[in-house]
């Protein structure tokens, strides 16, 4: 079996099944706000980092919502709804893990979540010890789909991009990591791939358990 020199990893939606406690909070702070259902705002936030979260819905909300206190109340929602629990995994995730580790390829996280939470997640779930360095989303200028996080992670892990595999479940991470040159394998959670995004040419999987069956060359 020919081998990636590195595979690198999205986590929230793709590793940890996060996004829909994300949603919950979220659409709890909309009611209280009286914002309606915004599900589809948050969707085009999905693999952004938190400065792109803030732009694009301190523009959505107007001057009507102050974003400081929205995303403060977001927060504690979200730390209500999870506690001191460990987010669940994403179906399949741990099988995978544990064969990439078999092939001894070395593995990275590159999240557009803060490092620090991030580290505090992967921990948590017992997921940490998989991966040789996290990327979050505050060491990097720009966020996905921007490939700077993506290039990153390879050349932390002293990679050349195109020979490195890229997880990802969400269209911003896919457009990152492609752009980086990485080879592509999208698992979809809350938001279905877009037929421009299925055009870009990469593996669409139904779940993390198809993938043992993927040959990796």
């Amino acid at each position: 079996m020919k081998r990636f020199e590195a595979i690198v990893f999205d986590m929230d939606g793709l590793l940890l099944d996060s996004e829909r406690i994300v949603l919950d909070a979220f659409l709890l702070v909309c009611e209280h706000f009286e914002l309606g259902d915004r599900t589809e705002l948050l969707k085009q936030c999905i693999g952004t980092n938190r400065d792109y979260t803030r732009a694009r819905m301190t523009e959505a909300f107007g001057s009507g919502v102050d974003f400081n206190e929205f995303q403060n109340m977001w927060t504690l929602k979200h730390e209500e709804i999870v506690g001191d629990d460990a987010m669940p995994l994403m179906d399949g995730a741990r099988e995978l893990l544990d064969l990439i580790q078999q092939l001894d390829i070395p593995r990275a996280v590159a999240t557009s979540t803060r490092s620090a939470h991030a580290l505090d997640r992967l921990e948590k779930a017992d997921l940490l010890h998989y991966f040789e360095f996290v990327v979050g989303g505050d060491q990097v200028t720009n966020s996905k789909p921007d490939p700077e996080i993506y290039l990153a992670a390879t050349q932390k892990l002293g990679c050349n991009p195109t020979s490195c595999l890229a997880f990802e479940d969400s269209e911003n991470g896919v457009r990152a990591a492609l752009g980086a040159g990485l080879r592509v394998i999208q698992v979809p959670d809350l938001v279905a791939p877009s037929a421009n995004v299925r055009a870009l040419g990469h593996t669409i999987l139904a779940s993390l358990r198809d993938v043992p069956g993927y040959n990796f060359d």
